[in-house]
């Protein structure tokens, strides 16, 4: 038993799941195709219109037919009263034996013809032992009470009618119309069956839901025609700009006649033409740009290592000369390593530009990166009132990288939470997971305004131009940190808010090429988004 309770909600389970896979299909094509939704809605609108449309239809016909029978119904019972005038109210004053009624009612009766158009009932009022005589082995209950009431309350005449079912002996009942009205003392009604009408109503109704189907049918298929011929020209518009946004510059639009689609195509093709263009120009600017930063820093080379040399025999007897020229030997000496530090960056920028950076990964503990980035950054941070705190797991971090690449990173990274720290802690943590390992570096310093978290590694971007640097910064750190990320394939990422700090995370694959599918730290530091809403999140390595 309990075997196939398991098995009952196996299948169960499986039969959700597959229903839930249809319905997210089906949703999403339904979002993603205009031509469904255009030929839905008007397959839906006209239904309801034809619907409507053919209740209209079929009341009317039905009233109409009703109406002509009934019309029929009171001059047969008009035709009726005589007779039943000539040969019962005139011939006798006292009353009327059975056999005259039932001749009486038979003749009317005959008058419907061989198909029965009617069944006849006649009652003598005087006679309170017999209740009249029907024909055709017709039930006297097919006529309703309130018929008979209205009737014998009616003493001038005219006519009553009503629908009911009329029922025989040892046949089903049928509906019909039934109209009475007296003469005399007598009571005379005709029972009209309506097999006849109910069976050309039937066969109405039925061509008319036909009718209405294939309408709506041909109404959703020509909707179909109309729409495709507008979507499919926005639909090649939208295949040609993705592929025109995926960097295939030469993609252009066919242009078919003169209409407003051919419009559309032809100012398409003049955008991505002058978008080439424009492209084309900015490219070989850029590639003008890198050239001759590239030259410069090569050819600076040389002179600055002639200056270096004459800067360093100054810097060694700088205590042999006056007190200023000293100074100035100690100047030259502190500018001269910023303006190495600068072409070493300019440098590994142009590297990158040119796609001359590779990737020298062996095995190294990220633990011992991040220890020996620490060590060189304590001195600076001491100066500014900073506390490094380390967070560090207790097993090895494993990961295949460039370990120069890295603790660089890891170098920048710290060296701008201490400027941007403001004195206070600076939290350096450590995580791994099975495929992936993170470091994140934590300040609680000015933090970063909305849309900044995308701008801090651009290329000599400052986030207030009016704070000085204190450390000596060329602005190329967080840059070059960025590619140097991207070339072990891992991300560089942000997040900061004014007044509650940033932390940036460097996620890197353990294995080098692998792919990396998410990160073990999150990029938000637990209890900030509840000191304040963070205003910016950026993976900056997509």
């Amino acid at each position: 038993m309990k075997a196939w309770k398991r098995l009952i909600r196996r299948c169960l389970v499986r039969l959700r799941r597959v229903l839930r896979g249809m319905w997210g299909r089906s949703y999403a094509r339904w979002r993603r195709s205009i031509q469904i939704r255009v030929v839905a809605t008007t397959l839906l609108i006209s239904a309801l219109v034809v619907a409507v449309l053919g209740v209209f239809l079929m009341q009317q016909i039905t009233t109409a037919l009703l109406d002509a029978k009934e019309k029929a119904a009171l001059l047969q019972l008009d035709e009726g009263l005589g007779v039943v005038q000539q040969q019962l109210v005139a011939a006798s004053s006292w009353g009327a034996d059975k056999e005259k009624l039932e001749d009486v009612a038979n003749n009317l009766k005959a008058r419907s013809g061989p198909a029965g158009l009617y069944e006849v009932y006649i009652r003598d009022t005087a006679d309170k032992f017999y209740d009249g005589f029907t024909t055709n082995e017709l039930r006297q209950q097919s006529i309703p009470d309130r018929l008979r009431r209205e009737v014998a309350q009616d003493r001038i005449g005219t006519p009553e009618r009503t629908y009911g079912r009329l029922s025989y002996i040892g046949y089903d009942s049928v509906p019909g119309l039934i109209v009475g009205t007296t003469v005399g003392r007598f009571e005379l009604y005709y029972l009209f069956p309506l097999t006849q009408e109910q069976q050309t109503l039937t066969v109405v109704q039925r061509t008319l839901v036909g009718v209405c189907a294939a309408l709506v049918l041909l109404l959703a298929a020509v909707a179909s025609v109309v729409t495709r011929q507008v979507v499919i020209p926005v639909r090649l518009a939208a295949q040609a700009a993705e592929r025109l946004a995926a960097g295939r510059l030469e993609q252009r639009m066919k242009v078919r006649g003169e209409d407003d689609l051919a419009r559309l195509a032809t100012s398409f093709n003049d955008m991505a033409a002058n978008l080439q263009e424009k492209i084309g120009q900015l490219e070989e600017l850029s590639q003008v740009q890198r050239q001759f930063v590239s030259d410069v820093s090569h050819e600076l080379r040389t002179p600055l290592t002639t200056i270096r040399i004459a800067a360093d025999l100054l810097y060694e007897h700088r205590d042999r000369f006056e007190q200023a020229v000293g100074r100035s030997a100690e100047l030259l000496q502190n500018q001269l390593e910023r303006f190495e530090s600068l072409l070493a960056d300019l440098l590994e920028i142009s590297r990158y530009d040119a796609g001359a950076a590779t990737l020298d990964a062996d095995p190294v503990d990220v633990r011992d990166l991040v220890l020996r980035a620490v060590g060189d950054t304590e001195g600076p941070a001491e100066r500014k009132g900073s506390r490094l705190v380390l967070q560090l797991p207790g097993e090895p971090c494993m990961a295949e990288v460039d370990w120069r690449r890295v603790e660089r990173i890891l170098r920048n990274l710290l060296v701008n939470a201490v400027e941007h720290g403001e004195g206070k802690d600076i939290v350096v943590i450590v995580a791994a997971d099975r495929d992936a390992v993170a470091v994140g570096v934590r300040d609680h310093g000015v933090g970063l305004k909305p849309g900044h978290a995308h701008m801090v590694f651009d290329r000599f971007w400052r986030a207030d131009p009016a704070r000085a640097r204190t450390m000596g910064g060329t602005g190329l750190g967080l840059a070059i940190s960025r590619e140097d990320a991207r070339l072990h394939g891992g991300w560089l990422q942000a997040w900061g808010e004014p007044g509650v700090g940033s932390q940036f995370r460097l996620s890197l694959p353990r294995v080098a090429g692998a792919e990396l599918r998410g990160s073990p730290l999150p990029l938000v530091p637990p209890g900030a988004e509840l000191a304040r809403t963070p205003f910016a999140q950026l993976e900056t390595s997509d």
